[in-house]
């Protein structure tokens, strides 16, 4: 397991692997919120939470196709299924390295895109805890579409439609945390729920992904 997550590590980084790319979009589409919205920055301040939240799942929505796919087309998958490793355990290892390649840069981006959004300083920590608590379900939910979809050629658009239903939850209470910090009221209860979210992701999830490889491998 850990000579996978190393390896998919380092795929990710790699030039084209979509380490960058998914950074690069989450700069991009918060750079232009603004120039939509207009120079206000009292309404920048009420919806920056949710902006930044709303990026970050678009940015982990980027790379998901990679996960099984690459794998897929050059024969790797078909060796690691009848490696000793177990589906599941390739499956929890796949979402780890996506989450911490994708994932965790976008946690450690967020602070510094929410002082171009002007969020306000006490939604400061709620929005990184929110992101750092609630971007593995992402990751996990994320996995289970790709193994859903792998072998469909050009199944991009058919693994967003599966997972952005599945990711609206894990949003919403993520941005009320951040939300209802800023505005100095209860914001434990959505990030205790945000956390109980990605815990049953990631326990349930990696199963659901082996079956759908084992189906899809058939």
């Amino acid at each position: 397991m850990i000579g996978l997550f190393l390896r998919d590590l380092a795929l990710a980084i790699r030039a084209g692997g979509g380490f960058g790319l998914s950074l690069a979009f989450f700069l991009v589409f918060t750079a232009l919120v603004p120039l939509g919205i207009g120079p206000d920055t009292g309404r920048l301040s009420d919806i920056a939470a949710g902006i930044l939240w709303l990026g970050a799942l678009l940015a982990c929505l980027l790379s998901l196709d990679r996960i099984f796919q690459l794998d897929w087309e050059d024969g790797t998958l078909d060796l690691l299924a009848t490696s000793p490793l177990p589906l599941e355990g390739l499956a929890a290892t796949k979402a780890l390295a996506h989450w911490v390649t994708t994932g965790l840069p976008l946690v450690a981006l967020a602070p510094v895109l929410g002082l171009v959004l002007n969020l306000p300083g006490a939604a400061f920590p709620w929005l990184v805890g929110s992101l750092l608590v609630g971007t593995p379900a992402l990751s996990a939910i994320g996995t289970f579409g790709a193994a859903l979809t792998v072998g469909i050629k050009r199944g991009g658009l058919l693994l967003s439609l599966l997972v952005l239903p599945l990711y609206v939850p894990t949003l919403i209470l993520g941005a009320l945390s951040a939300t209802r910090g800023a505005q100095g009221l209860d914001a434990a209860t959505p990030l205790m729920l945000t956390a109980g979210i990605t815990l049953g992701s990631i326990a349930l999830l990696p199963f659901a992904a082996a079956a759908a490889l084992r189906v899809n491998l058939r």
